[in-house]
């Protein structure tokens, strides 16, 4: 399945939440509790932005990229949209969306890549969001394809540590809540 405008929504809430982020919240404590906000900017731009591109494009993640500290550039937020912008470019290509990509050994389909890539934008998104005190907005439709994603691969991502347990919900949930405590967030987190 494509998922290029679900791409460009996350894509498009991340560059406006980066926007909103100052230097006071760099040390800020975030909803993923191994992350200082300055940890979790920086793993955020570097694969929802980067990492978004190479995988688009079958290239190797530059090792220079994994320990570089993005926020330390004053115009980060503007060089993070700006390369969105190029990572979207390179899923536009139907040719991005063809077999499979190398995931150091195994191979999947470049469809189920791209959703994990989604759930890096949403979900790290959220949490940059609330590290910040913003609010993450996402459509209905983008919202259900981030909850289908969670839903098939969460127990995978439990088994290396990406998600925690899941959070009981009570009531009713949207679809990106439900999403949000299937990985182990709590919805109502704040700092």
């Amino acid at each position: 399945m494509n998922i290029h405008p679900q791409l460009v929504r996350g894509a498009a809430e991340a560059a406006r939440i980066a926007r909103t982020i100052t230097p006071e919240h760099l040390g800020a404590p975030t909803p993923c509790p191994e992350f200082d906000a300055r940890t979790l900017i920086n793993h955020w731009v570097l694969y929802t932005s980067h990492g978004l591109e190479h995988r688009a494009l079958r290239t190797t993640l530059p090792e220079e990229l994994t320990e570089h500290d993005f926020t330390a550039d004053p115009e980060w937020a503007e060089a993070y949209a700006a390369q969105l912008d190029g990572a979207l470019a390179a899923w536009a290509r139907p040719e991005a969306w063809e077999g499979g990509i190398d995931m150091g050994g195994a191979e999947m389909p470049a469809a189920d890549i791209a959703a994990m890539l989604l759930l890096e934008l949403v979900l790290h998104g959220w949490d940059v969001a609330k590290t910040v005190g913003q609010e993450f907005r996402t459509d209905d439709e983008t919202a259900a394809v981030v909850l289908a994603a969670v839903e098939q691969q969460a127990e995978m991502y439990r088994q290396y540590k990406g998600f925690a347990e899941p959070v009981a919900l009570t009531g009713t949930a949207t679809d990106l809540e439900r999403a949000l405590a299937l990985s182990g967030r709590d919805p109502h987190w704040s700092a």
